[in-house]
């Protein structure tokens, strides 16, 4: 475990352990949930579809496109519980491939219209 006090940054760093030099790592989804085994009960959700979703949230310089660094601020993800858990989908792609899911970004998914 680590410990973070409320209205604390917490700052995270994920690699990818390669010798391939053309892969490279994008943050898909990333929540913190007050349970381990289900993501999707209380969760506040820092990035989805690789759109922020919290305001404190940060990315930092990496020396490579195996590492990701990033910071979003415990007070929003802890709130009422005392334990949180951190839980991310990270993709690997090909570097420079274009069309891959590293390059396409954010996704808005559109909403659906209502039918009568």
């Amino acid at each position: 475990p680590y410990y973070v006090n409320t209205n604390q940054d917490l700052f995270v760093e994920a690699s990818l352990h390669s010798p391939d030099p053309f892969l490279e790592l994008f943050l898909h989804t990333c929540v913190a949930s007050p349970t381990r085994h289900n993501p999707t009960t209380g969760v506040y959700t820092i990035i989805k579809d690789g759109c922020v979703k919290d305001p404190t949230y940060a990315t930092f310089y990496s020396p490579d496109r195996h590492t990701l660094r990033f910071k979003f601020n415990a007070f929003q993800s802890i709130r009422n519980n005392p334990v949180a858990y951190l839980q991310c989908e990270l993709v690997v792609c090909r570097a420079f491939d274009y069309s891959s899911r590293c390059y396409q970004g954010c996704i808005r998914r559109p909403k659906r219209e209502a039918s009568s």
